[in-house]
């Protein structure tokens, strides 16, 4: 099985070419060109076991809002993509992350329902050139384009760096576990029978 989701989006602020392997496991590959969500991205698809090709320009003279939030957009309708009729995954998928002093809580549920709730306060304006502010839309973003409910609570924690890679780690994990397929199964995992 080979599930793959493919978007080009173009906008007159941002350029996003992704192509999102849920089967393959070569990481991140490309460039957002933005050095700190590149990182995020790296540990994402690293901890998610995917492969995630990314070629992202911005206006980033401007900030870096119109990328992030359209990477997020890209993100969830890659996912829906590559899930089509969601036969067999698991649907939940829940990873606690520690990161040195940082405690991290992820719960997903690919319901076909966006939801976002997000827990966690950020001090500093900016991680590198990434504005802090923008983890929250990119959440909330890949959450309601991707149709899923998605809750992320940091339990405790002081350095910014590890709160925001602590969520990233633990956004993989709990993915990986959401979008595992169980090959004796083809039903959807609704008593709907949709998501």
């Amino acid at each position: 099985m080979t599930r793959v989701g493919s978007i080009g989006r173009k906008t007159n602020e941002t350029s996003i070419e992704l192509k999102w392997y849920l089967e393959d496991k070569k990481g991140f590959i490309g460039t957002t060109g933005i050095g700190f969500l590149d990182h995020m991205m790296t540990l994402f698809a690293k901890h998610s076991g995917t492969t995630i090709e990314c070629d992202g320009k911005g206006d980033l003279e401007v900030d870096t809002h119109h990328l992030v939030e359209d990477l997020g957009i890209c993100l969830g309708l890659c996912l829906l993509e590559a899930l089509g009729d969601k036969k067999g995954i698991e649907r939940y998928g829940a990873f606690t992350c520690p990161m040195d002093e940082t405690l991290t809580q992820v719960n997903i549920d690919l319901s076909g329902r966006g939801y976002y709730v997000g827990n966690f306060e950020l001090k500093r304006e900016k991680l590198g050139d990434f504005e802090t502010e923008m983890l929250r839309e990119f959440l909330y973003a890949f959450a309601i384009n991707g149709k899923m409910n998605l809750h992320v609570n940091v339990l405790y924690g002081m350095n910014d760096h590890h709160i925001a890679e602590s969520i990233f780690k633990a956004l993989g994990r709990a993915l990986k576990e959401a979008v595992k397929v169980d090959e004796n199964n083809d039903e959807v995992p609704s008593t709907k029978g949709v998501l």
